[in-house]
């Protein structure tokens, strides 16, 4: 099953997508909510009446309106999320990023996952990305896939974990790099330089739909792993390509450490950290280690970001310029030694 969150008369709907084309979820029954968080929370009854619904509407049991994709806008699947979190469970990224920065690979990364938190008020779907002067400063991509919690637990483990999850996402986790970096030397984490944009969508895909691609976890890891290709392009030009089942923490991992101690909660979305080759940031270190003649790469205003994962879509984003020359860069004061 396939839920989009669309524009209707200027308000936010939940709707069902197959084949193209939308049918308005309350309006197959109003006994279902008409948006993604209360659906969530309503629970197992809602998303078993749901997958009824879905099942009828693919064998042609109902008839509804149809209201066409390219007809309206679609928004982020999960639009208020409860939380955001996003994780770090690519391999190949950490080492090659570590790598040209002549740094050795961290051997916690292989000890257990992690993540962080961002700024679930910030979320959205396919459609512009509004940006600031500072933003432009080394502006990145990261290619992803995301996860949306289902129901509620706390100090679950791995090898019960995937029952939590409702469904998948592509996500680009965008980033500000000379804000990150420089916040990074007081060693509290990302904050401005993360905070400002993460793009999900741009439907929300329900597990049942990726049994076909489901492979085994690496080893000693647990957890589903799906072999779903990722790509994005800018400007239409592919830059990053990889895919979901080289995560060497699953899902199911990532989760447990989530919910130690804490309740994790339906609409909490999580991503799985960047893919390989999945942002500027690796790809022009890679590039300038290999050819000191090579010229770094950044988005810029104008530019049309898409990605892709198998199964779960295909995004589609344009850079934007705010017109303001307020800078947080411009404001740093002198250091005191």
């Amino acid at each position: 099953m396939k839920l989009v969150t669309y524009l209707h008369q200027n308000t936010a709907r939940l709707g069902m997508l197959n084949y193209g084309v939308i049918a308005d979820l309350q309006a197959l029954d109003n006994s279902l909510p008409d948006n993604m968080r209360d659906f969530l929370v309503a629970g197992q009854e809602a998303m078993h009446k749901a997958m009824k619904l879905d099942a009828d509407l693919k064998s042609n049991k109902i008839t509804y309106t149809a209201i066409p994709e390219n007809s309206t806008t679609l928004l982020a699947p999960v639009p208020q999320p409860t939380s955001c979190r996003d994780g770090y469970a690519f391999r190949q990224h950490v080492a090659a990023a570590r790598r040209n920065r002549g740094v050795p690979m961290i051997p916690e990364f292989d000890q257990y996952p992690i993540f962080y938190f961002t700024n679930h008020n910030a979320v959205q779907g396919p459609g512009d990305i509004y940006c600031m002067p500072d933003h432009f400063n080394k502006l990145d991509f990261e290619l992803e896939a995301a996860i949306v919690v289902g129901k509620k637990g706390r100090n679950i483990k791995a090898a019960e974990a995937d029952a939590y999850i409702a469904g998948y996402m592509i996500m680009n986790d965008m980033s500000a790099r000379t804000l990150q970096m420089e916040e990074m030397l007081l060693n509290l984490g990302p904050a401005k330089g993360k905070d400002f944009s993460t793009v999900i969508g741009p439907y929300f895909v329900t597990p049942d739909e990726l049994e076909a691609y489901k492979i085994p976890a690496k080893a000693g890891h647990v957890g589903n792993n799906y072999n779903l290709s990722m790509k994005c392009w800018v400007n239409g030009k592919l830059v990053s390509e990889g895919n979901v089942g080289d995560m060497d923490w699953t899902f199911a991992e990532i989760l447990e450490r989530c919910a130690y101690g804490v309740d994790i909660l339906p609409g909490d979305v999580i991503g799985s950290g960047t893919v390989g080759t999945g942002c500027f940031l690796e790809l022009n270190g890679t590039g300038l280690l290999n050819d000191k003649n090579f010229k770094p790469q950044w988005l810029q205003e104008g530019d049309v970001v898409e990605m892709e994962i198998t199964g779960l879509g295909h995004l589609t984003n344009t850079i934007k310029k705010e017109n303001t020359d307020f800078s947080l860069l411009a404001m740093k004061k002198p250091a005191q030694v």
